[in-house]
């Protein structure tokens, strides 16, 4: 615990001799008393304790505070002024309002298969353009837990990004070398998941070689090590690694998208569909560390079978702060996940087959 030199703060000698006489040695100190212990320690006034109180926290904070004003107004000197990491398609955009947050964690739930790789895949590379092509200017680290990374299908996406993106200038889609920005790492266990979390993805966010961290997914190591009668345990280990993808996106302004498996409501059961309701796996425990939840949905089958680019999906808000829920349908196409549709469409509004035609390529 460092030694805080008290003559450094703006305060009068009566209040710095009465925390020396205290015996209070550090601002760790002072700011972990609340208002009352400080004054019983230091017999100093309500006024005089809030002074310090004041005066050593100027002293410690790295920036400037910000208002909910400035964040509301978009006026925030240590941020990208309203800057979010876009989807590479301006309607995916429209459903989150402008992209991804570069702050919190983004979560995409949904069932195997149904895309939910693809707008990981979109974001690594959408990541790398500049600042004003809603990019970050910057590199992605891919963390797998389940499947080995798809990388035959990144390059078929590398190769599409003229399609996916044709408002870009083509010479600068053709400079960025994609494939050399994106860092790869294989867990097998959450141990190896902590390590890469906590040492190795921190050396590439402070190198400003990445900008962006995707999981896929959380929920394959915490339900394989932790069986049913182990729930509080999980919990424990589930918020330590929250916590650890929140401080590093919000100390480097980095996007965390953490893919999601389903989980069956046996309650919810659609006799007509033969089908079972789905939640997002992990709980609430998981929910409440989440700052978006999306859910991917594939509806039913539309043209040729086996025809997956025919397919409709269904991007949904479940929760956010700051979106509507809402949804717009999107399909697999070769160049990416994408829909052309005026804009998205919020559940109460438009009927189900009206929004389906429209999102027709």
């Amino acid at each position: 615990m460092e030694v805080m030199d008290w003559d450094k703060l703006d305060l009068s000698s009566r209040i710095i001799t009465a925390v020396k006489k205290a015996n209070i040695k550090s601002a760790r100190e002072i700011l972990s008393l609340s208002g009352p212990d400080l004054q019983r320690l230091t017999r100093l006034s309500r006024p005089d304790v809030k002074n310090l109180h004041i005066a050593v926290a100027e002293l410690n904070r790295k920036a400037p505070p910000i208002t909910a004003l400035q964040l509301y107004h978009g006026v925030c000197p240590t941020l990208e002024t309203g800057h979010k990491l876009t989807l590479g398609c301006p309607v995916l955009d429209g459903l989150l309002r402008g992209g991804v947050p570069l702050s919190g964690i983004t979560e995409l739930a949904g069932e195997s298969g149904v895309g939910k790789t693809q707008i990981g895949l979109q974001l690594c590379l959408s990541v790398q353009y500049p600042l004003e092509h809603k990019g970050l200017g910057s590199g992605a680290v891919y963390i797998c837990t389940e499947d080995s990374f798809p990388i035959k299908r990144l390059r078929q996406l590398i190769t599409q990004q003229s399609r996916l993106r044709p408002e870009l200038p083509a010479e600068l889609v053709h400079s960025i070398r994609f494939s050399d920005n994106i860092y790869i790492e294989h867990t097998a266990d959450l141990a190896a998941l902590q390590a890469c979390v906590l040492r190795r993805v921190p050396i590439l966010l402070s190198r400003g070689l990445v900008r962006l961290v995707v999981v896929d997914s959380v929920a394959a190591l915490f339900r394989c090590e932790f069986q049913s009668d182990k729930t509080i345990e999980r919990a424990r280990h589930l918020l330590a690694f929250a916590n650890s993808l929140q401080r590093l996106s919000h100390s480097f302004q980095a996007p965390v998208l953490c893919i999601n498996q389903v989980t069956d409501i046996v309650d919810n059961f659609d006799p007509a569909k033969c089908s079972y309701g789905v939640l997002p796996a992990l709980g609430m425990a998981w929910a409440n560390q989440v700052l978006i939840r999306l859910m991917l949905r594939r509806l039913e089958e539309q043209g040729e079978a086996g025809d997956s680019s025919r397919t409709p999906r269904k991007l949904e808000v479940v929760f956010a702060p700051h979106l509507p829920q809402a949804f717009c349908l999107c399909r697999v196409k070769e160049e990416g996940l994408k829909v052309k549709h005026p804009g998205p469409v919020e559940k109460e509004e438009a009927p189900h087959t009206q929004a389906l035609e429209q999102g027709e390529e």
